[in-house]
Order: C-alpha cells, then sequence, then structure tokens
C-alpha cells in the first residue's frame, strides 16, 4: 500500500493573500502548514531512502527504493527530481551528521595530531557503519539530466570537504604561525585528499587478516598526515645495512 503524498502545484494554497503591488504573497496560517507537511514528507522520505539504500545498496533504483519506502517512485521524483537530486538532499543529511561528529571529535582532542586522529577516525566510524549509503552519496549518478550537479561535482560533498579543510587548518594556524600561510592554504586540501581516497580503499577492500580494523587504519593514516612514510623508510634503510 503506498502511503498518500501531498498534491504539488506551482499555484499556493487557497488563501494566500498577495501584497499589493505584486511580489511575493504573504504567508498565512494554511501556507505555513502546507509548507511545513511538504518539508515533514520531505524528511520522511529520505530517512526511507537511507534505510533502503542501506538494506539494497549503493546501486539501488528509484523504483527500488519507493518500494521499500512504501510508496511509488513518482513521488520521489516529485521531491527530488531524480535520483542525482536524492543523493544530493541525502548528502546533506548524513555529511550534515559526519561534519558534526568530527567536529565534536576535534574539539575533545587536546593536541593538533590527536585532533587529526580524532577527525579521521570519527570519518572512517561513520562510513563504516554504511558503505552503501556512503557510496550512494558521494558517487556521481550516470544518466541522469542532472548528473552534473550532483554532489559529488559540488553542493554537499564539495561543502563537507570545504569545512573539514577549515577545521584542519584552525589549529594548524595556531601552532604553526603566520609565516606558514603557504603550507597552511595548500595542506589541508592535500590531507583531505589523501584521507578519502585512503579511506574509500579501506571502505571497500574485502575483509581480510591484512585489513586493518577501523582504528589501526585512523591511526596509519594520522601518522601519514603528521610524518609520512620517512618512519618506515629509514628502518628498510637501516635493515638493508645490516
Amino acid at each position: 500500500m503506498n502511503i498518500p503524498s501531498p498534491a504539488l502545484s506551482a499555484d499556493p494554497p487557497a488563501g494566500t493573500a498577495a501584497p499589493a503591488g505584486g511580489g511575493s504573497p504573504a504567508v498565512d496560517g494554511r501556507t505555513a502548514r502546507w509548507q511545513s507537511h511538504r518539508e515533514e514528507r520531505r524528511r520522511e522520505l529520505i530517512k526511507a531512502a537511507r534505510k533502503a539504500v542501506h538494506a539494497l545498496g549503493s546501486d539501488a533504483s528509484m523504483e527500488d527504493i519507493a518500494a521499500a519506502a512504501n510508496t511509488s517512485k513518482s513521488v520521489y521524483y516529485r521531491y527530488f527530481g531524480d535520483k542525482a537530486g536524492l543523493q544530493q538532499a541525502m548528502g546533506e543529511v548524513v555529511l550534515g551528521q559526519m561534519q558534526r561528529r568530527m567536529k565534536e571529535a576535534a574539539e575533545s582532542a587536546q593536541t593538533p595530531r590527536e585532533g587529526l586522529f580524532a577527525m579521521v577516525s570519527a570519518y572512517l566510524q561513520m562510513a563504516e557503519s554504511s558503505p552503501a549509503v556512503y557510496a550512494f552519496i558521494t558517487r556521481l549518478t550516470h544518466g541522469e539530466p542532472s548528473a552534473q550537479d550532483a554532489i559529488a561535482a559540488s553542493g554537499a560533498l564539495g561543502h563537507f570537504f570545504e569545512s573539514i579543510s577549515a577545521m584542519i587548518a584552525r589549529p594548524m594556524r595556531e601552532h604553526l604561525g603566520a609565516e606558514k600561510e603557504a603550507l597552511i592554504d595548500y595542506w589541508p586540501t592535500a590531507a583531505i585528499g589523501l584521507v578519502r581516497n585512503a579511506g574509500e580503499m579501506w571502505l571497500g577492500s574485502p575483509a581480510s587478516s591484512a585489513k586493518p580494523n577501523q582504528e589501526t587504519m585512523a591511526s596509519r593514516i594520522t601518522d601519514w598526515l603528521c610524518v609520512g612514510i620517512a618512519p618506515e623508510l629509514k628502518s628498510n634503510s637501516a635493515e638493508n645495512k645490516q
């Protein structure tokens, strides 16, 4: 049985008064209730879609998602336009939660390095909690009319990584000072690339004895960010000389 959805119209509900001289119509109680209902319905659809993708996988179609949500795919198209629009909307919710978690983790740290570890760990934890949802919101949907506008190209994903980059740069400015501004400008962006690519490779790797757990992976990424692979190179060099 399908969940009934509100009929959407280009015109505001009856009873909305238009101001004299043109301009936007005044929002009366009925219009406010209609808008509130539509926003609530949109949140419900995003929540249902998130559960469906978690269960069905990141390749779930709009029809599959709608069926899992006990509604029709036309309802999803009405609210989100296409699959890329749903990815964008879900990304805003999921990445917003991830950003808050990483911010809280960083604020509880005592040193910049501890802060980096806390943020990387929070990022990996949330991605690992539902790899399918993470892939769904970070991957471009090919063939959709608005695919070039999906979050993989801009929007929620771009804003998320910009915010994380700023979070990384803030303690660096405090500890390195203005004379290191060039480093501060480039390093956080480079760090994001390392964290994301290493994290996604780890996330997509099959379980095995060689695959590190989440805490170990977060520790390794933090080490790479702070000291690179120099310790390993020195260790191997010393062993070869013996």
